[in-house]
């Protein structure tokens, strides 16, 4: 990798010039899979795909679609594994990166707020989708045990711990 360089764990380069007119249909690879799970620090990406349309207007291009994905990821009462189906939709829009004075105050508009600028002749249609599933993750998904977890421990529901020691807190007190 040279310096500078991103690699992408689920990179789908679309070149601007030629959008493609059908559906983009993307689907992970085992081995993508597994470097997300890294990525994530969550146990297991065990499928990824997304189904989206590409549409032109100007300079923007805008993307519409539906990530769906089948993960595990530890309880944040229990610590056990808990296997997850996220069905996502997905709206994305892609521009130019426009260069600013570095000592220039630059505000956003709320709609300007989900616009995702590429630089060159393409953009990463695949890295938006993983980071839309990182963002759909729960950190504090709770499995069946979850309940007896916190009884065990002295806890209801309502005062359990949170953040992201939560599950280990939990585990002390054995």
């Amino acid at each position: 990798m040279t310096k500078g360089t991103v690699t992408n764990e689920f990179s789908r380069q679309v070149r601007t010039r030629q959008l493609p007119a059908a559906t983009q249909v993307l689907e992970a690879s085992a081995d993508e899979c597994l470097a997300l799970a890294r990525r994530f620090d969550i146990v297991a990406v065990k499928s990824l795909s997304a189904a989206i349309d590409l549409d032109q207007d100007g300079e923007a291009i805008t993307a519409q679609g539906t990530l769906k994905a089948g993960i595990v990821q530890s309880c944040a009462v229990s610590g056990e594994d808990l296997a997850v189906r996220v069905t996502e939709k997905l709206s994305f829009r892609f521009l130019p990166l426009r260069s600013y004075d570095a000592e220039e105050e630059v505000e956003l508009e709320e709609g300007e707020l989900d616009e995702i600028f590429y630089e060159g002749d393409s953009f990463d249609l695949g890295e938006a989708v993983a980071q839309s599933l990182a963002l759909s993750i729960d950190p504090f998904a709770c499995g069946p045990d979850a309940d007896r977890v916190r009884q065990e421990n002295g806890l209801s529901a309502d005062d359990q711990p949170s953040g992201p020691f939560a599950a280990l807190a939990a585990l002390r007190k054995d």
